[in-house]
């Protein structure tokens, strides 16, 4: 990259921009729109991130950037995906494939499933959770779920997640939908006009909303539990606002896709809770959530999935020392690998081989450049 600002992180030429409000945040990206039309640009309440497929349009969109009173932050930049070694790759992919469902946005971590002989019997300490739309749930036929709250599924080899049905948000939202976060996706020829209307309809209102934009599609999105009542408004503010970004929508000739919302987070079981949450927030530059009670942490630009962190028996020492068949991949800058790699050692990690460090019980994690 010949731009400062710009890196490639998964294979996209990648780069936050801090903004001085959402509404200028979501003005830019219709510009990136207009110069880059298959670009996914995530507009936020402090900036936004955009991923091209190629680098050519980068000057062009920094440019705009600039015009705008946009700041680039390479230090921002970052994935975290999900890798799963299965004995049998097609039968995972198959199992995965459908209970995840599609990802048009490319919002939600990747699973990226790799060949493995090696025999891990025990159950994983790391899982997932997907909340989708209850129909779709339902539509996959799983049968009864386990777990404490029956809704626990398994594949083949045992790898576990936790799907949850998420229900309507509400009478006059009809287009939105309950899945840990209030989640609407628009179908629409017209993406940066419903991102720029989006904006102003939140402006002012002290709720956070997400706005992903990517080609004839909108994801517009609360970020998990934050429209819950009392958390940043009360369920009135929270439905009226819902109900006039569906006006908006509709009225650009937006459809919504109810197959769409869908929220992934990841679940870590750890004996020291407070030592391997620690690991985590420090290494993926995360913030805890200052509720009472919660041992969340999420990315502070809600661009990131949410981690969550349940108590494990520490009597458990079999399932405690086996190697997951999951582990976690956090792509950054290439500049960026050495000084991650030496705060996740200073946060209780422990350099397994190059690139490759396990927090304080052994949970791994692979941090490259791609």
């Amino acid at each position: 990259m010949t731009d400062p600002g710009w890196r490639s992180i998964g294979g996209s030429a990648t780069a936050w921009f801090d903004a001085p409000s959402q509404v200028q945040a979501a003005a830019w990206a219709g510009r990136v729109v207009e110069i880059a039309p298959d670009s996914a640009v995530d507009v936020r309440a402090t900036g936004a991130q955009v991923r091209l497929d190629s680098a050519e349009h980068a000057a062009a969109v920094s440019a705009a950037a600039h015009d705008l009173g946009l700041t680039a932050d390479p230090g921002a930049l970052q994935r975290l995906d999900v890798v799963l070694e299965s004995a049998d790759p097609a039968g995972a992919a198959r199992f995965w494939g459908s209970v995840l469902g599609p990802d048009p946005a490319d919002r939600d971590p990747a699973l990226l499933i790799r060949l493995s002989d090696e025999h891990r019997p025990l159950r994983n300490r790391i899982h997932l959770d997907v909340v989708r739309p209850a129909p779709a749930v339902a539509e996959l036929g799983l049968g009864a779920g386990s777990g404490p709250y029956g809704v626990r599924q398994a594949d083949p080899e045992g790898n576990e997640v936790d799907l949850l049905p998420g229900g309507p948000l509400g009478e006059g939202a009809e287009d939105w939908w309950a899945v840990f976060s209030a989640m609407a996706c628009y179908r629409t020829d017209s993406p940066a006009q419903l991102a720029a209307a989006a904006a102003d309809l939140v402006a002012g209102t002290g709720l956070p909303l997400l706005v992903d934009v990517r080609p004839d599609l909108v994801v517009l999105d609360s970020g998990k539990d934050q429209w819950e009542d009392g958390v940043c408004g009360s369920a009135a503010d929270v439905l009226a606002l819902a109900t006039r970004l569906q006006s908006a929508a509709r009225d650009l000739g937006a459809v919504a896709d109810p197959q769409l919302p869908r929220f992934v987070q990841l679940f870590l079981d750890a004996a020291d809770v407070a030592a391997v949450q620690a690991f985590w927030t420090a290494v993926l530059g995360y913030v805890a959530d200052e509720r009472p009670g919660l041992t969340e942490i999420h990315d502070p630009r809600r661009l990131g999935p949410v981690m969550v962190f349940q108590p494990l028996d520490p009597a458990e020492e079999d399932r405690r020392r086996q190697r997951n068949r999951l582990h976690l991949v956090l792509t950054v800058p290439e500049d960026a690998v050495r000084a991650r790699i030496d705060t996740a050692l200073a946060a209780g990690g422990r350099l397994v081989d190059e690139g490759r460090v396990v927090d304080p019980e052994g949970n791994e994690l692979v941090v490259t450049s791609g």
